[in-house]
């Protein structure tokens, strides 16, 4: 997949109390990129929409949590987020000095993956680790 995300099919949604302080966090944990920020006009700390890029290809949607909507209707509240990288080890110590908490440190799995496991400040689980797929070895 190309740096400039085209074809990307797959885009996890959130919704945050606070997005703008999740934005801020994925992009110090985790290296995120902002493509597209979208603020109410009204209420400049309030996100509709944005979107995040991860520098290998893909990415996340998220906004403000809403009292409407489909997410809403559907009890979502948190998730979780698998992020397929070559710089484990320093993914992780990047996101544990932006304050991330730690749910599974640096583990080889059986299946030839590294891995670490940790929560956003909203309770989002963001897994990352080496594996890409059964189609990619």
């Amino acid at each position: 997949m190309s740096e400039t995300n085209q074809g990307a099919n797959v885009w996890p949604t959130f919704r945050y109390r606070d997005a703008k302080a999740a934005i801020a966090f994925l992009q110090e944990a985790l290296g995120f990129e902002v493509a597209a920020e979208y603020t109410n006009p009204d209420d400049p700390g309030r996100v509709e929409h944005a979107e995040l890029r991860w520098p290998a290809g893909g990415g996340v949607m998220l906004g403000s949590a809403r009292d409407e909507g489909v997410m809403t209707k559907a009890g979502v509240a948190s998730g979780s987020v698998y992020l397929a990288a070559d710089n484990v080890r320093e993914l992780h110590a990047r996101a544990l000095a932006a304050g991330a908490t730690e749910v599974m440190g640096l583990t080889e799995q059986d299946y030839g993956s590294l891995d670490f496991a940790i929560q956003d400040p909203e309770g989002v689980l963001w897994s990352v680790g080496t594996y890409r797929g059964a189609d990619s070895e």
